[in-house]
This record gives structure tokens, sequence and C-alpha cells, in this order.
């Protein structure tokens, strides 16, 4: 097997190569770090603040490691060979969606309303990688930056994952909202516009019908 000291620009292409696809173990793998996220939150019984260590550690220690792999061809190198399963090609210099992904749920825990927490990463958890698969797979109809049936995945995911905390006409509305917000060519990683952008939403709607409730 070559060192990873001396490989050359072709190894790091073949290496980058074979992470392309449906990459599903990948969508597992997102799924699963979102529904932990809830659960930890949620039902671990740990403090808000030993929460936020926790993922403030975790974020630091990703970046951290983004910052070694993208300066050293070598890490960079190893990094694609272990993580061949999760890793994606558009992460070959750029930062990794991991990383995006607990800066997402990190800003979501700081931001949003405690009670917004689960639906917020749970949208970022389940609707985003369905439209992912959806639109690699059948998507015919470009939309933004992916496609109408991804879009409408994504939509119909967030609904039935919001549906439960707020009720039906919020969940619409914050569906809807970030479902568009998702196609939107911004130039910011989805793992950490989704969950943040979902919280808003939510939010404002939440504040809108308190008003005119008159509470």
């Amino acid at each position: 097997m070559k060192n990873a000291a001396h490989t050359t620009t072709g190894d790091f292409t073949r290496v980058v190569r074979k992470t392309r696809g449906l990459q599903p173990w990948r969508r597992v793998f997102h799924a699963a770090c979102g529904l932990t996220m809830v659960a930890l939150v949620e039902y671990s019984g740990l403090g808000t603040g030993v929460i936020l260590f926790l993922l403030g550690g975790g974020t630091l220690a990703s970046l951290t490691l983004d910052w070694v792999r993208l300066r050293v061809p070598g890490a960079n190198f190893i990094f694609f060979r272990w993580f061949a399963a999760l890793a994606s090609p558009r992460e070959a210099r750029r930062v990794a969606s991991s990383t995006w992904f607990l800066m997402g749920v990190l800003a979501t825990l700081l931001i949003a309303p405690a009670h917004l927490f689960a639906p917020a990463v749970l949208v970022l958890a389940l609707a985003d990688p369905a439209a992912s698969v959806v639109g690699r797979l059948w998507g015919r109809h470009s939309l933004g930056k992916g496609s109408w049936e991804g879009t409408i995945t994504f939509f119909l995911v967030a609904c039935a994952v919001t549906f439960p905390f707020v009720g039906l006409p919020g969940a619409l509305v914050a569906a809807v909202s970030v479902a568009i917000f998702e196609v939107l060519p911004t130039g910011v990683d989805d793992n950490l516009t989704v969950p943040v952008a979902t919280a808003l939403v939510l939010w404002l709607v939440e504040s809108a019908g308190r008003a005119l409730a008159g509470v």
C-alpha cells in the first residue's frame, strides 16, 4: 500500500472519485446523527450547558481536522480513503458537511426556543437526505440547485416531522418556506442553513399566531 506522504494528484483523484454516486451510507449516517442529537438534547437529562460544551468541542475538533486535511495532502488522502462511504467529492477542497452539520445543530441550540430544537433538527436529519436521494434517483425537472422531485420530497418529510410539534398550519408554512430556501443557491451549506431557517420560521409562525390571538 502506498504511503500517504507520497501520494500523487492522480492517487488523490482516484480515491475522491470513489465517493461519487448516491452514497447511501452517508445518508443513513446523516439521519442517525440528527436523531442522536435530538435524543441527546431531549432525553439524555444533561443540562444545556453540558450539551453546548460537547457540541462546541465536537465542532472545534471537526474544524481542526478540516484545517489539517485541507493543508496536508497526505491527511486529505487518508480521510477520503478511510471514510469513502461517508465522504463527498465536494469535500475534497472544502469544509466537510459533518462540520457544517455540527455548526448547524450548535447554532440552532443557541438561538432557537428549546421546544423548537427537535423539529428543526429533525428536518435536517430526515427531510434533507430524503430529498437528496429522491433528487438523485428520480429528479428530472430542475429547480434552483435541486429538482422539483427532491423539493416536493423535502416539503412532505418536513411537514410530517414538524406537524407533531407545531400542528398542521405551522408545519405547512415551515415546510414550504424551508423547502424553497433549501433550493436557493445561497452558497452556504444546507447543513447550517436548514435547521436554523426551520427554527426561525417556526418561531415566526408561533409569534404571529400569538399576536393574532391577542396573547
